[in-house]
């Protein structure tokens, strides 16, 4: 299968990992989703999980929604139980996107149309939205995905599609870092 990796979203990569080296540091990456209980912290746990295992320890991954209803909260247990059969821990607290997210994260990745839209109208300049990515842009063996679902009200295979899709968009995405 081939890669959805357009040039536009390489570049945009390639400017985030010229910004953290510019500072010194490892890239940050930030996964929203919309109440930061599913996907978003799923996505977390995935790229921390995969990282720890490629010996990219250095590398910040982070999660966060728009809707502040479950903050403080920890991952939907139907999430935490998914990851879990596959050997990652959701230990993330939920929380919102604040502003002070645009200027800390070099790669911020939305779940679906509406947390790009959102973030879109959040980002403070255009050089901020440079830096918003939707997970599907990453993703290798799931060509026809343009979106990760919530899997809220979908039952187990909801969540396991969505594993399935943050496994691929998280290793591609590890994939681009580890050159930096």
């Amino acid at each position: 299968m081939k890669s959805k990796l357009t040039p536009d979203v390489a570049a945009r990569v390639e400017e985030a990992l010229a910004r953290a080296a510019a500072e010194e540091r490892a890239p940050r990456v930030l996964f929203v989703c919309l109440g930061n209980i599913c996907r978003s912290p799923a996505a977390q746990g995935v790229a921390e999980s995969m990282a720890a295992d490629r010996g990219l320890s250095d590398l910040e991954f982070d999660s966060a929604g728009f809707y502040g209803g479950h903050a403080g909260d920890l991952p939907d247990p139907r999430m935490r139980q998914a990851a879990f059969q596959r050997g990652y821990r959701l230990e993330h607290r939920s929380r919102t996107v604040r502003p002070s997210d645009f200027d800390r994260f070099d790669l911020i990745i939305g779940m679906d149309d509406r947390n790009m839209d959102d973030l879109h109208r959040a980002a403070p300049t255009p050089e901020e939205e440079r830096r918003l990515f939707r997970m599907t842009d990453f993703t290798l063996d799931h060509p026809r995905a343009d979106y990760v679902p919530d899997p809220y009200y979908e039952g187990p295979a909801g969540f396991q599609l969505v594993l399935d899709l943050l496994e691929d968009g998280c290793g591609v995405l590890l994939d681009l870092l580890e050159k930096k």
